[in-house]
Formats: structure tokens, sequence, C-alpha cells
């Protein structure tokens, strides 16, 4: 393999570690009832 198809690997491969961290950074539980809690204490009555 030449430098070309080396860098074409590396990017890509670096491409899909960063895209998965990100949707199990996002979509992890303790991440989303942090985000869905101001909704919900918003909709929450104060009477």
């Amino acid at each position: 393999m030449d430098w070309n198809a080396w860098s074409y690997l590396i990017f890509g491969t670096t491409l899909v570690v960063t895209f998965l961290w990100i949707i199990v950074h996002f979509y992890r539980p303790k991440r989303k009832n942090k985000v869905e809690e101001p909704k919900y204490k918003m909709l929450d009555d104060e009477d």
C-alpha cells in the first residue's frame, strides 16, 4: 500500500470512530435524562 492508500484508510477510520463516539455520547441514558429534565420542569405545575 502506498502513502495515499494509508492516508485514506486512516482518515476514514478516524471519521467512523468520531461518528460512533458522537452517537454514543448523545444517546447515553444519563445524558438523555439531563437533556429531558428542563422540558419536564417547564411542564410541571407549580400550584
